[in-house]
C-alpha cells in the first residue's frame, strides 16, 4: 500500500508536506526490503540537509543502509522513539515509524518527487 497524499524518492524515502516543514520517513517497500529494523541513526535537530544527501542509517538484521534527504531544509524534529523502538519502521512506516521533521528550504522541490502512481512502479519493476 502506498499512500497517494505522500510525495517519494527513488530511494524509497517518503516525504509528506504539513505547512512549510515536511515529516520525513522510509516506505514500506524499503522496511520489508531491510527486513527487522535494529537501529535507526538520525541527526540532530538544526542540522541542515542537501537535497538527496545523507541523513542517517538504518540498520535491519540484513543490511546497513543510508538515508537520503528527499528535500533540503533544516532537522527541527527527530523521532526519538526509535532509538528504544527501531522496529516501528517496520511496523508502521507510515506513521509513528516517521525519522524527522524538516523546514523546507524549498518547497518547490516536493513537486520534482514521485507520486504514488510513479513510486508503484518504480518498485513493480516498471
Amino acid at each position: 500500500m502506498v499512500p497517494a497524499e505522500l510525495r517519494y524518492t527513488k530511494d524509497h524515502e517518503w516525504i509528506r508536506v504539513e505547512g512549510d516543514e515536511a515529516v520525513v520517513g522510509i516506505t514500506q517497500y524499503a522496511a520489508d526490503q531491510l527486513g527487522d529494523i535494529v537501529f535507526v541513526e538520525l541527526p540532530d535537530a538544526g542540522r541542515s540537509l542537501d537535497q538527496h544527501a545523507t541523513f542517517g542509517v538504518v540498520e535491519s538484521v540484513k543490511a546497513v543502509s543510508d538515508l537520503f534527504a528527499p528535500v533540503a531544509g533544516e532537522v527541527t524534529e527527530t523521532n526519538g522513539d526509535l532509538a528504544g523502538t527501531p522496529e516501528v519502521v517496520n511496523t508502521d512506516p507510515y506513521g509513528a515509524g516517521w525519522m524527522l521533521r524538516v523546514r523546507l528550504t524549498d518547497p518547490a522541490q516536493v513537486e520534482g518527487l514521485l507520486d504514488a502512481s510513479a513510486y508503484e512502479q518504480l518498485t513493480a519493476g516498471g
